[in-house]
């Protein structure tokens, strides 16, 4: 079992590095002066070839992409007193970072938090923008996949012990729309509907934020802002977990086992919900999982549509200004997001199946 959690881990660590140089190599062929952008038009030439001295583009790129992976490493090697080193362990920059020992010289190896680099526009971490955004979105991402699997698997039962009805079809219907409207196109109809032309009924807003400060400074939780974008992010995945819910069940319950506990004269409940469906959910566990670290990613549109402040609309903003290490850290975050969770549910199967582990 370590062999395979460690077999897991390495091509987790693998796919990490793929992105992060994808990331690199992307954002750095990309046209504009980052130190211009920093500075403004009108800054002198000096305080550009600082800047860029500061971000190591005056070196070879070879050099930054060095850098760039000494900066998101967890365990870097940093020069503790030379401050015209590359490598200086500048403690703006390293605010967090324990010194372990020395390797060489000047050098040591330091454990410290992720450097994700300073947005050009307002000179704030990266960092310190996902972790103030990053909830937003997880809190959105939790709520609509949470939605979308429990209606999701409700809709999926009554379709496969009613199969061919008008409730079936109806559900089969619903789940190929779901499927097929795009979430920016859904939450621009729910928006409208439901936070504007019946907002009177409803009481719903078509924006808003799960936290609003009031004319006094106090913030307050506004959870029926999440209600809208719940909805409309959690429609598409709802409509996957219907169909999976529904196949998965009634494959299991053409089984001789159930034919088997049906002729005991088990209850219907007994035999569906505690033999049949414990076992058709496999596949809806591993779609639920997959869903999630897609949501994370996904929800930019929609946090766009309803003004919710989330990471999504952070990076959109970002784009708009050119401000790419905002841009390059929320894609880095949600790559690890992707390879956390798909390496959890890995584990998970390694532990409940031995026939994981030896594949």
């Amino acid at each position: 079992m370590i062999k395979f959690i460690v077999k897991r881990l390495f091509y987790g660590f693998l796919v990490l590095l793929g992105v992060i140089t994808v990331v690199f190599l992307l954002f750095n062929v990309l046209p504009g002066d980052p130190a211009r952008m920093m500075l403004g038009q009108r800054a002198d030439q000096a305080s550009i070839d600082a800047i860029n001295k500061d971000l190591g583009r005056d070196k070879p790129m070879i050099t930054q992409f060095m850098m760039y992976l000494n900066d998101l490493s967890p365990l870097s090697i940093h020069d503790a007193e030379n401050k015209e080193h590359y490598l200086y362990l500048n403690p703006e920059k390293y605010s967090s970072n324990l010194k372990l020992f020395s390797v060489g010289g000047t050098k040591v190896l330091v454990l410290k938090f992720p450097y994700l680099r300073r947005s050009y526009i307002t000179k704030r971490k990266v960092s310190d923008i996902i972790i103030e955004t990053l909830p937003e979105t997880t809190v959105l991402a939790f709520s609509s996949i949470t939605f979308g699997a429990i209606f999701g698997i409700i809709l999926g039962i009554f379709s496969a012990v009613r199969k061919n009805t008008w409730l079936d079809k109806g559900s089969l219907i619903f789940a190929i729309f779901g499927m097929a409207l795009p979430s920016f196109f859904v939450g621009l109809i729910i928006a409208w509907l439901f936070g504007f032309i019946l907002r009177d009924y409803t009481g719903l807003n078509h924006v808003g934020t799960l936290f609003s400060t009031d004319d006094f400074g106090d913030e307050h939780l506004n959870l029926k802002n999440l209600i809208l974008p719940t909805i409309t992010l959690g429609l598409r995945p709802l409509a996957i977990i219907i169909q999976l819910t529904r196949s998965s069940l009634l494959d299991v319950l053409s089984q001789d086992y159930i034919r088997t506990a049906t002729a005991k004269g088990l209850s219907f409940y007994t035999v569906v919900v505690k033999h049949a469906l414990k076992n058709a959910l496999n596949p809806v566990i591993t779609a639920i999982s997959g869903w999630f670290a897609g949501l994370m990613a996904g929800a930019v549109f929609v946090e766009i549509i309803f003004n919710w402040k989330g990471i999504g609309y952070e990076v959109v903003d970002a784009l708009n200004k050119n401000d790419l290490p905002v841009v390059m850290g929320a894609t880095l975050v949600f790559a690890m997001i992707f390879v956390i969770i798909n390496i959890g549910v890995d584990i998970v199967y390694g532990i409940l199946d031995p026939r994981v582990r030896v594949q």
